[in-house]
């Protein structure tokens, strides 16, 4: 087995937006210098709103660039000083609408040395065509239903080029477009009479404010022949928010994940997510999610370029743990995260039961995963990860939970306030859950204790456990920031912006102050660079040591009354944070 991780302390690591407190990094550079936040972190993952970008919350790269609205090299060099190394992403899968790339497609079309750098929809399916519905293909049965979407209908994008035609590209996840009102100025020369202006410009514009669509236009007579003439203005006035799918394909595409994963190291990077690379290889008869051996092609790909810039690689796979994904990713010698960690906890706690946990951990010691756990994260409480599965031969391969048992964790979250994530078909009908949003303080019911115990399970179990900074601070769920982004809001409602108060009196509070002191334990003590034992006598405790010469750390919890004790030597006197 092959080891794509290069030297990356165990210690623990921050997760943030730039400006998830304050107003900007420095703002958090700030904190990390407070007395109170001393040696708690040896790693910083900053999320992508670090780089140009323009929705989804960075996820929708523009370019790779510093966002210098909210980043700047004092910041950078401020990390270095306190030694933090840093982790970022890149989204392997696709682009912004607003890069480069794709601006120049729409200015240049054909004639764009980027064509190719995307996905035409209609050539890829070429040959595997049904039928057309509005100019898109719609690819044969036997193709179409082994499409792993996420979201509703076809995912693609249609682009109006230069020349007036429009052309689909894929587009695997968000997309809109956007209406804009027409002037006197743009239909000036169509020789229109002022009153039939007038006309056009009131009807086009009132369905446009009213969010509704072209087909509902109805000119009158006099205008009528130049109908097709004021449809192009409109469309050509069109603009695109969207995460297009980039050509795997296009040697150009290679070259710039070369040059990003060159500009990443220069800021700082050593440890590099691997955002949507599932998504990224695509071919005729695939799932195209996980295509084999075609991901893992493009995987060895990547790492080889890593390998030049002294980068560690963390793909980032959501699937079911029947399918075994993960195994498969391990096995290669790369580090994973661990999806199914955040909702196995909420499980042991509500339950008080050890027995899934305590078998996912013995297999991460066991199977020697290079791991990065978390409670709460940037995105949802997975849930699908959890899941088994029953193969195309009919044989049945468990998940970590039962259905009924995931189901619980879903129901319990949800009661709590959570919002849900599913999957659906191309039909739109849902056909899984995805993942649960609430902040992980809420979906413990915002008990203090269960937190701090959840906490205490993160940094006993292998791996880098990854703190979000919100439950951090024990945020709670922010229903009026979910409800403000709309329908795909949910993910809003965990990320929320901490102000300097809500700092200065969160760390006044006793469940953050236990919380820094076992993350600086867990960051500092040589005994987490050991063995794990885990020696429970019943189902209703959690009993583990870690050990590395003469250091050792102990935890003993009852999962009954979410209490726990964590002992440990320091200076040769017998330390205890508790919270009983």
């Amino acid at each position: 087995m092959a080891n794509h991780t290069s030297q990356i302390p165990n210690g623990v690591m921050l997760n943030a937006y730039p400006d998830s407190i304050g107003t900007n990094l420095s703002d958090i550079v700030a904190l990390l210098q407070e007395p109170a936040l001393k040696d708690v972190f040896s790693l910083f993952y900053v999320l992508p709103t670090f780089f140009n970008s323009d929705l989804d919350r960075g996820f929708s790269i523009i370019d790779y660039n510093i966002n210098k609205e909210l980043v700047s090299q004092a910041d950078l060099d401020a990390l270095k000083e306190l030694d933090i190394m840093l982790k970022f992403d890149i989204v392997l899968n696709h682009l912004s609408v607003g890069s480069p790339q794709f601006k120049d497609i729409l200015k240049n079309g054909d004639a764009s040395p980027f064509k190719d750098f995307f996905i035409d929809w209609n050539n890829f399916w070429k040959n595997h065509t049904a039928s057309y519905k509005d100019g898109v293909a719609v690819p044969e049965k036997q193709y179409l239903d082994k499409l792993f979407m996420r979201k509703p209908g076809l995912p693609v994008l249609n682009v109006l080029f230069p020349d007036g035609t429009e052309r689909p590209y894929w587009n695997t996840f968000y997309q809109k477009i956007t209406l804009h009102p027409i002037t006197l100025e743009d239909i000036a020369h169509l020789g229109l009479s002022q009153d039939d202006r007038d006309h056009t410009i009131t009807l086009i514009n009132e369905i446009i404010a009213a969010g509704g669509t072209l087909d509902q236009l109805r000119f009158r007579e006099s205008v009528q022949p130049h109908k097709q003439d004021v449809l192009n203005i409109v469309h050509k006035n069109r603009s695109y928010l969207g995460q297009m799918d980039v050509n795997a394909n296009a040697p150009e595409v290679w070259d710039f994940y070369d040059e990003t994963l060159r500009k990443v190291a220069s800021f700082g990077c050593k440890i590099l997510r691997l955002d949507a690379f599932a998504y990224l290889h695509k071919e005729v008869g695939q799932t195209n999610f996980f295509n084999k051996p075609g991901t893992w092609t493009y995987l060895e790909r990547i790492r080889q370029i890593a390998e030049k810039y002294d980068l560690t690689l963390l793909p980032e796979i959501h699937s079911e743990y029947g399918l075994g994904l993960h195994d498969e990713v391990a096995s290669e010698g790369y580090q994973i995260y661990d999806f199914f960690f955040p909702g196995l906890v909420i499980h042991t706690i509500e339950t008080g039961d050890n027995t899934a946990l305590t078998k996912w951990a013995k297999e991460v010691v066991t199977k020697g995963y290079k791991t990065v756990n978390m409670l709460g994260c940037h995105d949802g409480i997975p849930v699908l990860d959890l899941k088994g599965i029953i193969d195309k031969k009919g044989n049945t391969h468990q998940g970590l939970l039962k259905d009924r048992e995931i189901e619980h964790i879903i129901d319990t979250i949800l009661n709590r306030g959570g919002r849900i994530k599913n999957i659906y078909d191309p039909e739109g009908n849902k056909i899984s859950y995805y993942q649960v949003n609430a902040t992980f303080y809420s979906a413990l019911g915002e008990d203090d204790n269960k937190l701090l115990l959840a906490r205490a399970l993160q940094i006993f179990m292998p791996g880098i456990p990854q703190v979000w900074y919100l439950d951090l601070f024990a945020g709670k769920n922010d229903y009026a920031a979910a409800d403000a982004a709309g329908a795909g809001g949910h993910k809003e409602i965990n990320r929320t912006t901490l102000t300097q108060q809500d700092i200065t009196s969160g760390l006044q509070k006793p469940v953050v102050q236990m919380q820094l002191e076992m993350l600086r334990l867990r960051n500092t003590s040589p005994a987490f660079n050991g063995t794990m034992a885990i020696t429970n006598n019943t189902t209703s405790e959690m009993h583990i040591t870690w050990s590395n010469d003469v250091n050792k750390v102990v935890l003993q919890a009852n999962l009954k009354t979410n209490r726990f004790k964590i002992s440990y030597q320091e200076n040769g006197e017998n330390v205890v944070i508790t919270n009983e």
